[in-house]
């Protein structure tokens, strides 16, 4: 699970922002929240908007930046299709409408859990250079807090069960040290259970081609395919059916069974509209998720997805009975119709917008509050609240946001 991230220095993300998967001490949808083994409630879900240029993508892709810089050097010199991206070289852009900024690096601060700890992971890196790293952990079984290593531009220490290990004298100054461990001690059981987080425990959906995120996604499990077909149904289409074809080059095909007054027959998935092939390149990650427990990442789920499907995705992560195994989505949006306190609590809405100097600033539904510093109520009608720009972060942008008047 995802508990905290927090980026600082950022592309368009000036000031230190801090994305929280923890639940609030609030009394609503009580039932719809994760509740560890050791007690601590997390979000099953949150959704971000604001404006176009607002700065929404960003937090994702810092989100996704990190996780690449962490992986890229264990797969620098794979073949592996699936991880293609994690081959290229990575830039990581500070903010750039300041002199200062510039001169200072982006700073990461991650929290997240695995099934025997919640793990605390720093990153600081300037022009590609690391500055600051450092790793901890909280064993969820005992509550036992420890510090795994730190490093900075002069030392490195390994601390804890990793004071046995050693760090080469000639190590990159380019290179995490996490993924250092990573390729030199893969072996190692802590190690091992932290980048097993980073590489199948969060997962980023790019819409830009749905055939080959189709063939990253495709199991023969037949889980997935049946939550994918009930989801299918959800949106009232006439597929009753679907076959995934990979001939011996690797080429994969998709086929579509319709049936339409009694008639069936078959569609290559190329055949299909824009949306039904967006759905299929989104489906197997939203049932993959559901069914292993991860964290899946997508910015703007709602492009091209009818409001009924979208509502019934985010209600299945909300029920426990079928999210199982504490998976969360995350997702960056435009749609208004789920926008409502039937759909989310107030800590799982959030905003992003722009500041005078070009800053984004991220804050949530359950922090903010008005110039009286009245907090929102949760009976309020968010969706109608948020056009009139009653939140700062107004959709159409027709005024400058007084940040004066914005608690966050």
């Amino acid at each position: 699970m995802l508990c905290q991230f927090t980026v600082k220095n950022y592309k368009s993300i000036r000031d230190e922002m801090t994305f929280d998967m923890q639940a609030a001490a609030i009394s609503e949808h009580e039932n719809n929240i994760i509740r560890d083994k050791d007690g601590e409630l997390f979000l099953p879900i949150s959704a971000i908007y604001g404006p176009n240029g607002g700065g929404k993508s960003n937090v994702l892709e810092a989100m996704h930046t990190l996780a690449s810089k962490v992986l890229r050097p264990l797969y620098a010199t794979g073949d592996k299709e699936e991880r293609i991206f994690l081959q290229k070289r990575l830039l990581i852009e500070p903010f750039a409408f300041s002199k200062k900024t510039k001169s200072q690096p982006t700073e990461f601060e991650i929290f997240f859990r695995t099934e025997i700890a919640e793990y605390r992971y720093k990153l600081h890196i300037m022009k590609d250079v690391v500055n600051y790293e450092s790793l901890d952990r909280v064993k969820l079984d005992t509550g036992r807090r420890s510090a795994l290593f730190e490093r900075d531009t002069e030392e490195i220490s390994l601390k804890g069960v990793f004071s046995k290990l050693k760090a080469s004298e000639d190590l990159s100054a380019t290179l995490p040290l996490l993924s250092y461990l990573g390729i030199t001690y893969k072996k190692n059981e802590v190690v091992k259970d932290v980048l097993d987080w980073f590489e199948y425990g969060i997962d980023f959906l790019n819409y830009g081609n749905p055939i080959e995120e189709l063939r990253m996604a495709v199991s023969n499990s037949e889980d997935v395919k049946q939550l994918m077909l009930d989801m299918i149904q959800e949106m009232d289409l006439d597929i009753v059916d679907f076959r995934v074809v990979e001939d011996e080059n690797d080429r994969i095909d998709v086929y579509t069974k319709h049936l339409v007054d009694g008639y069936e027959t078959e569609l290559n998935l190329l055949e299909e509209s824009s949306g039904t092939r967006k759905l299929f390149g989104l489906m197997p990650f939203i049932a993959g998720c559901l069914l292993t427990g991860t964290v899946l990442v997508i910015d703007e789920l709602d492009a091209k997805i009818h409001p009924v499907l979208l509502r019934h995705i985010i209600m299945m992560f909300n029920d426990m009975s079928i999210n199982k195994k504490k998976a969360q989505l995350i997702f960056t949006s435009h749609d208004l119709s789920t926008m409502n306190n039937e759909v989310f609590r107030r800590d799982e809405i959030w905003f992003v917008a722009k500041g005078n100097a070009q800053n984004s600033k991220l804050y949530s539904l359950v922090e903010f509050k008005n110039e009286k510093g009245e907090s929102v109520r949760k009976d309020a009608k968010f969706d109608k609240q948020y056009l009139e720009g009653k939140y700062g972060a107004d959709p159409y942008l027709k005024r400058i946001i007084d940040w004066g008047k914005v608690n966050a």
